[in-house]
């Protein structure tokens, strides 16, 4: 009976549903740091946390913002694209300080097949970071590098340009959408370039 003597309150963070204990138990006891992927309206934040009974320490992390303030990303920062670069860029970050190994932590998020959150997940496991995954629920290459993006563009503009323009208005803004998969190879050498990931 709630309220009786044998009740008890859930715990702060699982009443407002932003930690599942059990999931976070069981990634704290395999001893590894956790390669945290999270997701909002406009933005992907990848970091790499080692548990600490005091508190969580991040040893690493990258944000989409900053594709665009240090490599001059024209594209979305919400994109699978973008999840993939973060990924990369965080996963160097590690790489440099010391981290080879991790697991992959998305707390909440409902796991898909494809998602942005296994495009990060592409991202850190090519900058050098074994985690265990399974080859199937990474999402293709094609959506990796933008070219799902700059295809339907070219195949939009040639048979309905208005319908082209309504689309993509903000990003031609800052690039023609079918330019995407050529700036994304840019953005990527870039970032191996400035991050040691030639190594």
């Amino acid at each position: 009976m709630k309220g009786g003597p044998r009740y008890k309150v859930a715990l702060k963070r699982r009443r407002q549903g932003k930690t599942d204990y059990r999931l976070r138990y069981r990634l704290v006891i395999s001893q590894k740091p956790r390669a945290v992927v999270r997701k909002t309206n406009k933005y992907i934040l990848v970091q790499i946390v080692e548990f600490n009974a005091i508190g969580d320490k991040i040893v690493a992390a990258a944000h989409s913002k900053e594709l665009s303030k240090l490599y001059n990303w024209k594209g979305y920062g919400k994109n699978s694209c973008a999840a993939y670069l973060v990924g990369y860029l965080a996963g160097l970050r590690a790489k440099q300080k010391g981290i080879k190994e991790a697991i992959l932590d998305i707390g909440l998020q409902t796991p898909s097949k494809g998602s942005r959150v296994f495009a990060a997940l592409k991202g850190l496991v090519d900058a050098g970071i074994e985690i265990p995954y399974s080859e199937e629920i990474l999402p293709d290459e094609e959506r990796i590098k933008c070219e799902h993006i700059s295809k339907w563009a070219e195949d939009l503009k040639k048979s309905n340009e208005g319908a082209y323009k309504r689309q993509f208005s903000k990003q031609i803004e800052r690039l023609p959408p079918e330019e995407l998969s050529k700036h994304f190879e840019e953005v990527l050498s870039a970032i191996k370039s400035k991050e040691g990931g030639n190594e």
